[in-house]
C-alpha cells in the first residue's frame, strides 16, 4: 500500500524545540498524523469562535449561552413538530382508519357511543339515553354461523353424558369422549373466547 504523501505538499514551519515535542505527543494521541491534528485544532477555534490570545472565560460562556438558545430552540422545533404530527393523526389518519374498519365490516360507529355511555355513567344525574347499535349484515351472518356450530358441539357433548349410580356414595355424571374430541373442542373454545 503506497502512502499518498507524495501528493501533498509540505512546508516547514520553525518552532522551538520544547513546543515541538509536546505537539509531536499531543499529535500521537488526537490524530494520525501533526497536519490532521493541527487541522482539527484550527478547525476547533474557528468553529467556536474562539481566540487563543484572550482569556477563555467570556468566550467560552458567550458560546455556552449560544448553544443553550440553540438547544431551545430546537426543543420548540421539536415540540411543534409533535403538535403537528398529532394533528394528523386525529385529522387524518383516524378517519381513514375508521373507513377501512367500516369497509372491512368493522364497525367504527360502535365505538364512539360506548365512549360516550362511560362518560354518561359518571354522571348519574343525566339519564341513560338507548344506543341503537348496528351491526354489519356479513358479520351477523357470520356470529348466526358460529352460534349454530357451538349449539351443535354442546348437543354433542350432553348426549355423550351418562348418570353412573353407584353402590356407595352420591351418583355422579360421565363424559364418554375420545382425547382427540376433547382436545377439538378445547380449541375451538379458544379460538372463539
Amino acid at each position: 500500500m503506497e502512502k499518498k504523501h507524495s501528493t501533498y505538499r509540505y512546508s516547514a514551519i520553525s518552532i522551538k524545540h520544547t513546543i515541538a515535542v509536546r505537539f509531536r505527543s499531543f499529535s500521537k494521541k488526537m490524530a494520525q498524523s501533526h497536519s490532521e491534528c493541527l487541522e482539527s485544532i484550527m478547525d476547533f477555534f474557528e468553529w467556536h469562535g474562539l481566540d487563543p490570545s484572550k482569556k477563555f472565560g467570556k468566550s467560552i460562556i458567550q458560546e455556552i449561552l449560544k448553544n443553550r438558545q440553540r438547544t431551545e430552540t430546537s426543543i420548540k422545533r421539536n415540540e411543534a413538530t409533535i403538535a403537528i404530527i398529532r394533528d394528523i393523526e386525529i385529522n387524518q389518519t383516524k378517519p381513514n382508519n375508521a373507513m377501512l374498519l367500516a369497509l372491512f365490516g368493522e364497525d367504527a360507529k360502535t365505538k364512539k357511543p360506548l365512549r360516550k355511555e362511560r362518560k354518561q355513567l359518571e354522571n348519574k344525574s343525566k339519564p341513560i339515553p338507548e344506543i341503537e347499535v348496528t351491526v354489519p349484515k356479513i358479520r351477523y351472518e357470520r356470529l348466526s354461523e358460529k352460534l349454530e356450530k357451538i349449539k351443535q358441539d354442546y348437543a354433542h357433548v350432553l348426549d355423550k353424558v351418562e348418570l353412573v349410580k353407584g353402590s356407595f356414595g352420591k351418583a355422579y355424571f360421565k363424559l364418554e369422549l375420545t382425547p382427540s374430541e376433547l382436545e377439538k373442542f378445547k380449541r375451538t373454545l379458544k379460538n372463539h373466547s
